[in-house]
């Protein structure tokens, strides 16, 4: 009861509209009406003007104008132009009421038919009756299937809606998801640049502070490194920040960048040589070429570990890079003979292992890491060459 009383929003423009057809009807059918019999054409204005709220209380129109049609059965009147109000009234509760009364209305409507022809059953022929009952119960039923058919269309229409403007909502989070992960994607390079080359700088500080009075040369090529090393570091900040400052509509995650890979390997030992890490480097198996993102993902993977070294592993330590070309995968190892598993644990990994097994699982690979058996640290990385689809 609490849905037939609550009224119904509607726009502006509808009931402007109602107020206009129920003035109408009440013009035309209310004054027929009144004109046939003054009684009768009062109560033709009693079902007429119920009409102007036919959408926002469809079920109590519908019912208060049948209450003044049975008052019009009962008070022995005929069937009158005013009548056609429940015809309008029936249509506006298949079309805006509740399903359930709805149909209650159609059988409503049906029994209409009946008490309206039984006026005639005594001066009539019966196939006139007949055909008179046949002609106001398809009119009646017609006028109801019609609403209905209206609102099964109404409804349609309003779930396609629902699903675009849903769809469109899947399609902007995805969007703004793909924007996120591009965020931490270019967060995670910075913190590669920033620890890498901050790592570099500040063994080539230690270094030159030592060698600063006993050998003036080395404390000026190790500051010169440090000057080399800051600046190529704050040119690829810069980049990396210049890609944070782009509007979320520029910023196209499947945008092709240059980044290093297995080639620039050489490059990056030849630095951390540089700043007085003993370092190897040797390739085995049939070099081949990599995506892009799995060479990325082996360079950084090399220089995390590199920098972990510079970190932790104390001076004199040797470092050996593998990088090895199997027939599945691309196998990288790091390890080194320093004191770093003691100073840092595997129990507390830090955002470079966490970076570095993140990146290996994007590429569908594994990473391991820990202290060797005869001392000293190794990581272990296994890329394969295929990459995971995503199915």
């Amino acid at each position: 009861m609490t849905g037939i009383l609550t009224a119904r929003p509607v726009p502006a423009r509808s009931r402007a509209f109602d107020l206009l057809l129920a003035g109408s009807l009440c013009m035309v059918f209310g004054f027929l009406s009144l004109a046939q019999a003054h009684l009768s054409g009062i109560l033709a204005f009693g079902m007429l003007a119920p009409l102007i709220w036919r959408r926002t209380h469809p079920e109590l129109v519908f019912f208060g104008v049948c209450a003044v049609a049975v008052l019009q059965w009962l008070g022995g009147f005929q069937l009158m132009p005013g009548n056609v109000g429940l015809l309008v009234a029936l249509y506006a509760i298949s079309v805006y009421g509740d399903v359930r009364l709805s149909r209650i209305a159609l059988g409503i409507g049906g029994l209409g038919v009946l008490m309206a022809t039984s006026r005639y059953w005594a001066n009539s022929d019966w196939k006139q009756q007949v055909t008179m009952m046949v002609a106001l119960g398809a009119l009646v039923f017609g006028v109801w299937a019609f609403g209905e058919r209206r609102r099964t269309r109404g409804l349609y229409v309003a779930q396609l809606e629902e699903r675009a403007a849903q769809l469109e909502r899947d399609r902007d989070r995805e969007a703004k998801l793909a924007v996120s992960n591009e965020r931490t994607r270019i967060a995670r390079e910075i913190h590669d640049v920033v620890a890498h080359g901050l790592s570099i700088m500040i063994v080539q500080a230690d270094g030159g502070l030592y060698a600063a009075d006993q050998s003036p040369d080395a404390a000026k090529k190790a500051l010169a490194t440090i000057g080399d090393t800051g600046r190529a570091s704050l040119t690829e900040m810069r980049k990396m920040l210049g890609l944070l400052k782009q509007d979320e509509r520029d910023l196209d995650p499947n945008q092709p960048r240059p980044q290093p890979g297995v080639s620039s390997l050489p490059e990056l030992i030849d630095n951390v040589r540089e700043a007085g890490l003993n370092v190897t480097y040797d390739v085995t198996g049939e070099p081949r070429d990599l995506p892009a993102l799995l060479g990325l993902t082996a360079y950084r993977i090399v220089q995390e570990g590199l920098t972990n070294t510079l970190k932790h592993a104390g001076p004199g330590a040797r470092t050996s890079v593998t990088l090895d070309f199997g027939r599945e995968m691309l196998t990288v190892v790091v390890t080194d003979d320093g004191r770093g598993a003691g100073v840092a644990p595997s129990a507390d990994p830090g955002h470079g292992l966490v970076g570095m097994r993140q990146r290996a699982s994007v590429s569908g690979g594994t990473v391991s890491a820990g202290p060797k058996a005869g001392g000293g640290y190794e990581v272990i990385a296994r890329l394969p060459y295929n990459l995971p689809t995503g199915e």
